[in-house]
């Protein structure tokens, strides 16, 4: 069994969410690309921590993350944008999936609360469904305004490009 900070499957993040609610610790879950990570990841990330006491996080692999975000991404492979949230200290542990939403990591796990960025709405998140059907909380996180990777990117090419100084 793995610790804290680790890249897991879902099944040893099935055993370490019981572990967890076996003690009295909330849990909590979300879910997204992290296509190279950026400060409203971080604040994202750092206020789903904030509603329990365990945090897990599924990331999207490389094929479901072309399929919600289009060609030419993710821009970083899946195995290093996990790796990077693994690491960050406000995430207990990390799970790949390969589906367009997190509808089975959400069934498999039961987390007690249910985090996602506020530029979703509940009937756009068919995960909240399902938590909410067994008695789970959801939460929408604040967007941290200006902050997405697809800013970042656009920045970073005009700087490159010379538009910027």
């Amino acid at each position: 069994m793995r610790v804290s900070g680790s890249v897991v499957s879902l099944e040893e993040a099935c055993e370490l969410r019981k572990k967890a609610a076996s003690k009295g610790r909330k849990v909590v879950f979300t879910n997204g690309c992290f296509d190279l990570l950026h400060l409203g990841h971080i604040r994202y990330l750092k206020e789903a921590r904030q509603h329990g006491d365990l945090l897990i996080v599924g990331v999207n692999d490389d094929q479901s993350t072309r399929h919600l975000k289009g060609r030419g991404r993710p821009y970083m492979v899946q195995e290093d944008r996990a790796e990077i949230l693994a690491s960050l200290r406000c995430v207990d542990l990390v799970v790949m999936f390969s589906e367009r939403t997190a509808e089975r990591l959400v069934e498999s796990l039961r987390p007690d609360v249910y985090v996602k960025g506020g530029d979703y709405s509940m009937e756009e998140l068919p995960e909240a469904k399902i938590v909410t059907e067994y008695g789970g909380e959801v939460f929408l996180a604040p967007l941290v305004p200006g902050c997405s990777t697809t800013d970042l990117v656009s920045a970073i090419l005009q700087w490159h490009s010379g538009e910027v100084e």
